[in-house]
């Protein structure tokens, strides 16, 4: 499979779309991306997910502004993306560039050997987060098929 074909909807499954998830810290909402993708792949191990995740943070916040985050890590052994997008419960600090805190995540796990194509990835993410009524559009979501379904339309 070519990398070529890297869009959010080939990306995100319906499993790994969660709406309105109770967490009440940072570094919980990256344990929980960790174990919801550990769930969906046994082979894939969530401490090792989480510490990149966390380690990857360290070198600056994913958090984007206006209340979104993505944060990101390569994975040893993944032989493709993994997307998750979660909105919040209630919005949780991410030491985010505007300071706000963040309700919507869309957290990417790559293969180690991570190419062009994935930052790609990253910055298409960016641009649809930067529509603001796109991201209010995902905030207003009471359940997760609709979430996946307005995440993947928006996508291509």
């Amino acid at each position: 499979m070519s990398d070529t074909s890297l869009t959010i909807d080939t990306i995100l499954a319906p499993e790994l779309t969660l709406c309105r998830v109770p967490a009440s810290s940072k570094k919980r909402v990256l344990e929980f991306i960790a174990e919801q993708i550990h769930e969906q792949d046994e082979s894939l191990n969530d401490v090792q997910i989480f510490n990149n995740l966390i380690s990857r943070e360290r070198l600056g916040s994913t958090g984007i502004g206006q209340g979104i985050a993505i944060p990101h890590c390569r994975l040893e052994g993944l032989d493709r993306v993994i997307g998750v997008l979660l909105t919040l419960e209630e919005s949780v600090e991410f030491d985010a560039i505007d300071n706000q805190p963040v309700d919507l995540v869309f957290a990417l796990i790559v293969p180690k050997e991570a190419t062009s194509e994935h930052l790609e990835l990253l910055s298409q993410l960016a641009e649809k987060f930067n529509e603001r009524s796109f991201c209010n559009a995902l905030r207003e979501c009471e359940d997760a098929r609709t979430l996946y379904e307005r995440m993947t339309a928006a996508s291509g």
